[in-house]
Parts: C-alpha cells; structure tokens; sequence
C-alpha cells in the first residue's frame, strides 16, 4: 500500500491539488485555533491550510513522497506544519491534546476502523472537534460511471451515517449526512459522489 501512495505522489503535480478540501475549510474557519492532528494527510493541502489561518498543525502519513511534498508546499505557503512519516501505530501524542481531527478521506478497513477512530478521539480535548469526510458505501455507483472520482474500489474501506456514529460514540453535537457533491480535488477526485460529512465536538 505504500508502494501505491509513493507512486501516486510521486509526479510533480499535487495529486488532489493545493487547495483544501471544501469542507475541511468551511468547518475550520467556524472554530478557534487551537492543535489540530491530521491522519493521513498527504501531500499537506489541509495542513497547510490551517496553518495559515493560525492553527498549530500536527500530522502524519507513512508514504515518504507525501511528506515530501507536504513540506515543499508548507515552504511554498510560507507556513509551519510538524509532519511525521508514520502510520497510527506509530505516532505518539499525549492523551487529550488536540482541538480538533481533521479525517479528510481517511479510509480504514471495517476490520480496524472502529478502533482506529476510537484510538484518535483518546487524542482529542474536551470540548474539541472532529472534522470529517469521506466516500460513502453508495460511492461505487458513481465510481463506476466516472472512474476520475477515486476512491477506495474494496466496499469494506466505505462508510455509512450508523458505522460513524457508533465509531464517534463519544462524540455529542454530532451533524452527520450523507450528501452527493462535485469533487474538484487535483486530478483524482473530479466528478459527482456520494460522501458522509461529519462535524462533532466531544
């Protein structure tokens, strides 16, 4: 799997463009900056974002061309981000030490999804946001009249409203939906699609 992340970042280009993702940014600009953790973050397009609008970012990826193009584009944007080449077993932070999660198409297997989501909420503050989104299990319908969309091909790595809410049990506040939108990510998420969208706080 690494293997696919590195080849995919490795052209020049940003595979899902610079710019954040929509509702990553509509949701942050709402909260106060605080600590944000980003799991796999990639080529550093939301990182760089909150940065820029004053937040203390903290994220990861194992795929080394990510991290490299994650800080070419902080120094392009002239801002700072702590990025760590790194899966979730890996990362050590301290319980309870971020504002906010950033989980912008971050999808985990039903085998460990729930333990991962219940891993990075230990991570969270009181009162602190979880920031979410991500194909939906009615994706493939429209993966499959418009392969340019992307996305996970395995059913099992898609979610639905019921599996995020019992993953984020903990969470109160929660706004979750399913939604059809028009991706204009880079060159890999273009098209109409079926997402879940999630803001909560704990």
């Amino acid at each position: 799997m690494k293997d696919f992340w590195n080849t995919r970042y490795a052209s020049k280009e940003y595979a899902y463009g610079k710019e954040p993702n929509v509702f990553f940014k509509q949701t942050l600009l709402k909260l106060k900056p605080g600590r944000i953790l980003l799991p796999a973050e990639g080529e550093g397009r939301n990182a760089v974002f909150a940065a820029s609008i004053g937040w203390e970012v903290h994220a990861y990826d194992f795929s080394e061309m990510a991290f490299e193009k994650a800080m070419a584009l902080a120094s392009e944007k002239k801002v700072k981000i702590n990025y760590q080449i790194a899966s979730l077993s890996e990362i050590e932070f301290p319980d309870k030490f971020f504002d906010a999660i950033g989980l912008i198409y971050v999808h985990f297997p039903d085998s460990i999804r729930k333990s991962n989501h219940r891993q990075l909420i230990k991570f969270l503050a009181p009162k602190g946001n979880v920031i979410l989104e991500a194909f939906s299990k009615n994706h493939p319908y429209y993966q499959k009249q418009n392969p340019k969309v992307g996305g996970p091909k395995q059913p099992s790595q898609l979610y639905d409203i019921e599996g995020i809410k019992d993953d984020f049990c903990d969470i109160s506040l929660q706004t979750i939906k399913e939604e059809i939108i028009e991706l204009s990510e880079g060159s890999f998420h273009l098209g109409k699609t079926s997402v879940i969208r999630k803001q909560g706080k704990k």
